[in-house]
């Protein structure tokens, strides 16, 4: 059976209702007060192909799921018709940064692109959480704008990277079309706690494995999972187009994780 298809993907998603868990938004995850006892964060970095987070966003509104789905600047994410509709289906709309990447390193000028973008971006949606795009070719990590500003000071209550307690919350992403992606990650993960999760035996390659362990109650009751829906797709070319494209990067990754450890 092929994993990372739209079918698979509304079958974790019904899967995760069926057991008690709750889909929240980024947003609502920080303005709830009293949290369910189950929940997932369901959040979405839109890097690419645009149209397909349109069609994971539908799947999500006809199970009764919201998510948050994060934008980039670039057109192959930046789709007003494609925003404007995961709008109003119902899910949040933020904004994934990149702004020191493209200011090379100059926090004053990336400040002055992040203004601008985060105002665009509040058309379409009242952003209220941002997040960063790990840009793995990049030498610069976005995160760092916010050693020298505050992203409050614009009305942002949260950038998951710094706002979720990850002590209570377990984290899923498919970085590297795979579910223990990590390995080859160089900025979309959570090292602090990924050993404590590996000793726990939190560790999934596959959405089945995930599924599997719905199923036997294996899954911790507050998770985020990240995914980026460019990846998820029926269409038997596409599907097998980015397989390949997954792996030729993959391999790029681990070289670069390589060298940042080296270094």
């Amino acid at each position: 059976m092929r994993d990372f298809t739209q079918d698979i993907y509304r079958r974790l998603i019904v899967a995760l209702r069926e057991a008690g868990y709750t889909c929240m938004t980024m947003e609502q995850y920080l303005t709830t007060k009293k949290r369910p006892a189950r929940l997932v964060v369901l959040r979405h970095d839109v890097d690419l192909c645009a149209p397909r987070s349109r069609e994971i966003a539908e799947i999500e509104a006809r199970e009764s799921a919201r998510a948050t789905y994060y934008f980039r600047v670039i057109p192959e994410s930046n789709q007003p018709d494609v925003i404007r509709r995961i709008a109003q289906l119902g899910h949040e709309v933020g904004y994934h940064y990149e702004d020191m990447s493209i200011a090379d390193g100059d926090a004053e000028q990336a400040i002055r692109h992040f203004e601008d973008w985060l105002a665009y971006f509040r058309q379409f949606y009242p952003v209220r959480t941002i997040c960063m795009h790990g840009a793995p070719t990049s030498q610069y990590d976005s995160k760092d704008l916010w050693k020298t500003y505050n992203y409050r000071d614009y009305g942002i209550i949260g950038e998951p990277y710094f706002d979720v307690d990850f002590a209570d919350m377990f984290y899923l992403t498919d970085t590297g079309r795979c579910w223990d992606g990590y390995k080859v990650s160089v900025r979309d993960k959570i090292p602090e706690w990924q050993e404590r999760w590996t000793e726990q035996g939190l560790v999934f390659h596959s959405t089945e494995d995930i599924l599997r362990a719905i199923e036997e109650g294996r899954l911790p009751e507050r998770l985020m999972i990240t995914t980026h829906p460019q990846r998820w797709t029926n269409r038997y070319g596409a599907w097998c187009k980015e397989l390949v494209l997954q792996g030729i990067k993959n391999i790029v990754k681990r070289i670069l994780v390589k060298v940042k450890t080296e270094n």
